[in-house]
């Protein structure tokens, strides 16, 4: 029980790691919105551009079929 006891005190007061944690979360505190803003306007922005290359694509398809 006293080796538990130990190694969960180790584990409670071992600092090494804390700085990537707390730069990991920061980072995703900043990159959820801008991601969340992206995809809710850029990503019909996006969607359009390529829905008009894939219906020209067709269209000369087409053309070169006749």
């Amino acid at each position: 029980m006293t080796e538990l006891r130990r190694f969960w005190k180790t584990i409670h007061h071992d600092q090494q790691g804390a700085v990537s944690l707390e730069t990991i979360l920061i980072i995703g505190a900043i990159a959820l919105p801008v991601l969340i803003f992206l995809i809710k306007v850029g990503w019909p922005k996006i969607k359009d551009y390529f829905d008009r290359g894939l219906d020209e694509l067709k269209q000369e398809a087409d053309a070169a079929k006749t």
